[in-house]
């Protein structure tokens, strides 16, 4: 129906195991980004007819088609699993945008592979969930992979409960992780490594196809792309929670929606995963794991940095210790947006500044479990001269109202404030209520979070539950992996 190139099965066969997605009983079209598939080269309305819904599916593909489940290691909360991959997922293949970049065309749920560790399936509500927070992401700024659609594939799914199954489409600039550079190094084969490399390369650092030391240069994009990523999901509140080597993008992209949330009250330790007991990937350890995730990749490199071992690990040791000062300063001048502190571009005086101040409002918000994204979005209102308030408190009943005036006295502007402070986030609370309906048949409650969180930094009337946070008394909040 619509061509798909095979570049990476085709330039790196012995990373993946060709497979067929297998065919639904009852598909049904559940969601469509109808942007996306223009974006794509796509007809929205020939993929929502039966044979569209077929190529979607991966079981109506053009015959220069092949689809594979990728391989790929990592470690999985700090322990070495040398052989993951696509147990439930196909990679179709590639399609080039209205934009000139490649992107990926992938299934997940798509039915049990030899990799597979359980049945190959995936229910609707984690589907739905990928779509939500992928699409909420997007809308946010944050590099993320994206849903182009969800399909109900007529079987049941048994977990806890048997529930509809579903097969999420994922589009994303590539699906080359950490754990792919583990994988390719385990075998021992360095030219595969040096042809992976230099099919990253390509991809995703083009300016650097000729350069004399290529392995060297992905090292470096893959180090400040995901130094950039990470501080943009700490100046929201996100938290991925799963954040093993399998889910660090090459591309700087976020991958991976199971047991992510976005923090309610403010909390460094916020941990949402059933499983993630001692609190490794918690809200505020995300740029240490970050950096111990990208030195697991700088050691499967090391062979091609250099044939001499120390000075191979003094290359990577230079590149890595960027990571620290590439994240602050794209945090620092996140931040400055935040508080609306134009000039503040994180050098000097003004880097120093701008982490006080946010330092101090931070801790305020922490002592008094005060909502993240509301409190932000606050400061706006008081920019333009609004009364000092956070939600039911004054500036004076949480000891900011010293705070407050230092801050006035920088002339914050507002609307740089509203565009980047967002009203509405995927709030924990609404998805999980948006899911368990459609779950159980019904999409409206779905397909109106979605419209509420496609524009976030726009006030609108009637939305007022979609900025509020949890009712007072609600549990807290819990996210699980293998959905």
């Amino acid at each position: 129906m619509y061509p798909l190139s095979d570049d990476f099965a085709r330039l790196l066969p012995e990373l993946s195991v060709p497979w067929q997605a297998e065919a639904p009983l009852q598909p049904e079209l559940l969601m469509l980004s109808e942007p996306l598939a223009r974006d794509l080269g796509f007809d929205p309305v020939a993929l929502r007819s039966d044979r569209g819904i077929r190529f979607l599916l991966g079981t109506e593909l053009d015959d220069a088609a092949h689809p594979v489940a990728q391989l790929y290691a990592g470690h999985q909360f700090g322990s070495y699993v040398s052989r993951l991959g696509d147990g439930r997922a196909l990679l179709l293949g590639e399609r080039r945008g209205s934009d000139g970049r490649l992107r990926d065309l992938h299934l997940k749920g798509s039915g049990k592979t030899p990799l597979a560790r359980a049945d190959g399936r995936a229910a609707v509500g984690p589907m739905l969930r990928e779509s939500l927070m992928g699409e909420a992401m997007h809308a946010l700024g944050v590099p993320t992979t994206r849903a182009l659609a969800v399909i109900a594939t007529g079987r049941r799914v048994i977990r806890d409960d048997a529930l509809p199954g579903a097969v999420l489409v994922r589009v994303a600039d590539s699906h080359l992780r950490v754990g792919t550079f583990q994988y390719a190094r385990s075998t021992g084969d360095l030219e595969l490594l040096r042809r992976l490399v230099d099919f990253a390369v390509a991809r995703h650092v083009p300016e650097a196809v000729e350069a004399p030391d290529p392995a060297l240069a992905l090292l470096r994009h893959v180090v400040a792309a995901q130094a950039r990523l990470v501080a943009s999901w700490m100046l929201l509140g996100f938290v991925h929670g799963v954040l093993n080597t399998d889910n660090v993008t090459i591309s700087g992209q976020t991958i991976d929606y199971g047991p992510c949330a976005f923090i309610d009250a403010y909390d460094p330790a916020a941990v949402f995963s059933s499983i993630d007991h001692a609190g490794r990937y918690a809200f505020g350890t995300q740029p240490a794991i970050t950096l111990w995730n990208l030195t697991r990749l700088a050691e499967m490199l090391l062979p091609l940095l250099s044939e001499d071992e120390s000075a191979a690990t003094a290359l990577a040791t230079e590149v890595l210790e960027g990571f620290a000062p590439a994240y602050e300063a794209a945090w620092i001048a996140g931040m400055a947006a935040k508080l609306g502190l134009s000039g503040a571009d994180g050098s000097g005086h003004a880097s120093g500044e701008v982490a006080e101040l946010a330092g101090e409002f931070l801790g305020a918000l922490q002592r008094h479990r005060l909502d993240f994204t509301s409190s932000f979005r606050a400061l706006g209102g008081i920019a333009r001269g609004g009364a000092a308030r956070f939600g039911e408190h004054s500036a004076a009943d949480l000891g900011l109202d010293e705070w407050v005036a230092r801050w006035l006295d920088l002339t914050p502007d507002a609307e740089r404030m509203d565009a980047v402070n967002p009203i509405y986030i995927p709030r924990n609370h609404l998805v999980d209520e948006a899911l368990d309906a459609a779950s159980d048949g019904d999409l409206s409650l779905v397909e109106r979070l979605a419209g509420v969180l496609a524009r976030p930094f726009e006030e609108r009337a009637g939305l007022e539950r979609y900025a509020a946070g949890p009712p007072e008394g609600a549990p807290p909040h819990r996210t699980f992996c293998g959905t």
